[in-house]
């Protein structure tokens, strides 16, 4: 039979990635299944219903193991091939990456047994590596892997033994692996699959998607997956502190007729573009919509560099503002931005190409760098409130799921619903998507379609998955209700935590009372002295029983000479639970729990911990 291919130009290669990024509305890299027929449509492909949800079925029965319902650029231009041809285009990918600088991986796709390539972007490999170079060059556990050399494959045979990995977790969020718990010397196969653990499960707590990473992965530097989790540790650090609770000069970013409350809800995204476009207006200059097509010509990155410049201090040259060739204005412009320490990220040629992902990084490291906003007076800043640790582990657990679209703020990003169904569909509750109301939501409409949502969302949690939601409507999560919001999103997690255990106890129901059983019969039979009473034990606050029951499971994980046992301080607790949260990790336990969970004996969390060690201890019987 001949074999018909289909070949797709680099033009219309531009347009599926334009149709993609318009149904991709946070820039997540994904788009859920539910949106696949909108997408077609956008590529003017129309498919009628029945089609795609084939289509769905297919993708998810060869490729999306883990029921996460998410599509990329990369299988959906898959899919379009196949709707064209009957035989997927072998010959399709090398000549588009050819053109646009892709480099292609040859392997087996889980998407299609006939086999595709992976790829990934040179220009990213480049861009990492040169932060990375930069960010932990005075870093003496990394030195016999540092500086990278950006010309070769060093950026993804540097993490194969985990510590770089680590060292890149902490620098985003400081604090998150303790370093006591990492292997740095005398490496062995053994110890490596421990600190690669350590990364993958600590990147998890800290809200990346790592639910299509194993270790092996990463010891083989698989280019594709290498890079998609950098960006998100990467992304993580770079917006860490792009909220108002923790910068308060964000206040200047407000509109005329804007309420604190409505620029609080911004994603980071959404703040710097205001925040550039801000410079601009001082600039007098025309505001950008997007960090792609508006910033290819560099002249909005020239105005933005001479506001935020310490006047007196830094002189941005406009002398290459007047390039004719874009190429050579945008050399000019990085040359410019040299001055303020900040040419990271981008090259020229990915300012003119309008890289959308490394724009975004280098306008945010601008930002964290110069943000050049002054105090605005009139506002009670006592009322700001921040994150608390409860609502960042909830956000970072959805997010570590690749809920989409991600979850900036616990609240205001719930009031649709939409993430909400997905961590049903987690935690294997059905959703009947067609009583679900879809983005876009009209201006005029749209407020009623998103409560029927949520009025759906508090149905399936009463009725279906028996949740105990008294006295919580549908309202109350459109409205962003802090504690009824909370009640539903902890039950969520809860249900999610204790679904590894019914799988590995062959669907017996799992309650706290046995949970408490196992974690003291293990630690008796391990001739261990502690023991807890309910998950409210004060004994709990040393973490000395999490420790116990770790070395119970996993003999010589922990290090005595890490642990303080006796007369212990505040901080002597700290440190203990931040060795214990590191050390489950290490050993493999999907862990969320902040140290200060431990200290503060949050029962919650408490529980979360023991259960994921739990179902560690069992696994390891099987």
């Amino acid at each position: 039979m001949a074999n018909n291919t289909i070949t797709i130009s680099r033009d219309e290669l531009a347009d599926l990635k334009e149709a993609f990024d318009k149904v991709d509305i946070d820039n997540s890299g994904y788009i859920n299944d539910y949106e696949l027929q909108e997408l077609f449509k956008e590529a003017n492909l129309p498919l009628p219903g029945y089609k795609v949800r084939d289509i769905i079925e297919k993708i998810f029965a060869a490729a999306d193991r883990n029921k996460d319902g998410k599509i990329d650029f990369e299988e959906f231009v898959s899919l379009v091939q196949e709707q064209k041809s009957k035989d997927v285009s072998r010959t399709f990918r090398k000549s588009i990456n050819r053109r646009m600088g892709i480099t292609a991986i040859g392997g087996t796709s889980s998407i299609s047994s006939q086999g595709t390539q992976h790829s990934y972007s040179d220009e990213e490999k480049v861009a990492f590596a040169n932060w990375i170079n930069k960010t932990l060059k005075d870093d003496p556990d990394v030195k016999h892997l540092l500086p990278m050399n950006t010309d070769n494959n060093s950026l993804f045979t540097s993490l194969r033994d985990g510590i770089l990995l680590c060292k890149m977790i902490n620098f985003a969020q400081p604090d998150t692996v303790d370093e006591r718990a990492i292997n740095k010397t005398k490496l062995t196969a053994f110890t490596i699959s421990e600190n690669i653990n350590l990364a993958l499960n600590s990147a998890s707590a800290i809200g990346c998607t790592v639910v299509n990473i194993g270790a092996q992965d990463l010891k083989e530097g698989k280019p594709h997956l290498v890079l998609g989790l950098l960006w998100q540790i990467i992304k993580a650090g770079l917006f860490a502190d792009i909220e108002i609770s923790k910068n308060e000069a964000l206040i200047a970013l407000l509109k005329d007729g804007e309420t604190l409350e409505q620029l609080m809800k911004l994603s980071p995204e959404e703040l710097l573009l205001r925040w550039v476009n801000y410079h601009l207006t001082n600039a007098q200059w025309p505001n950008i919509n997007n960090f792609s097509h508006d910033i290819k010509d560099s002249k909005a990155y020239y105005h933005l560099l001479r506001e935020i410049a310490p006047k007196g201090d830094v002189f941005i040259d406009f002398s290459g503002f007047h390039e004719t060739n874009d190429l050579k204005r945008a050399h000019c412009m990085l040359q410019q931005a040299e001055k303020l320490g900040c040419r990271q990220f981008v090259s020229p040629s990915d300012v003119v190409s309008g890289n959308p992902k490394l724009n975004l990084a280098f306008v945010a490291n601008l930002f964290n760098m110069y943000p050049a906003l002054h105090k605005v007076d009139g506002f009670d800043l006592n009322h700001i409130e921040g994150e608390t640790n409860e609502e960042r582990t909830f956000r970072n657990w959805m997010n570590s799921l690749g809920v989409n679209p991600y979850v900036n703020h616990l609240y205001s990003d719930l009031t649709d619903a939409l993430v909400i169904f997905q961590l049903y569909e987690r935690i294997r509750q059905p959703v009947s998507w067609d009583r679900v109301n879809k983005p876009p939501f009209s201006a005029l409409g749209g407020h009623m379609k998103k409560i029927e949502n949520c009025n759906y969302a508090v149905e399936i949690g009463r009725s279906k998955a028996r949740f105990s939601l008294v006295g919580i409507c549908g309202h109350d999560l459109h409205e962003g209700n802090r504690t009824l919001t909370l009640a539903l999103v902890w039950q969520l997690m809860r249900r999610y935590t204790l679904n590894v255990l019914v799988d590995l106890g062959e669907g017996e129901r799992i309650d706290d009372r046995i949970i408490i059983q196992w974690v003291n019969e293990t630690l008796a039979n391990a001739d261990k002295k502690t023991f807890i009473t309910s998950f409210k034990d004060k004994s709990i606050n040393t973490s000395l029983p999490v420790l116990d029951l770790i070395d119970a499971i996993a003999p010589k994980a922990i290090n005595p000479e890490m642990v303080t046992r006796e007369n212990l301080s505040e901080l002597d607790k700290l440190n203990n639970a931040k060795y214990t949260i590191s050390i489950a990790r290490k050993i493999g336990a999907r862990i969320y729990a902040l140290p200060e969970d431990l200290v503060e004996v949050k029962p919650k969390m408490v529980m979360t911990v023991f259960a994921c060690l739990m179902g560690k201890g069992l696994n390891k019987l099987k």
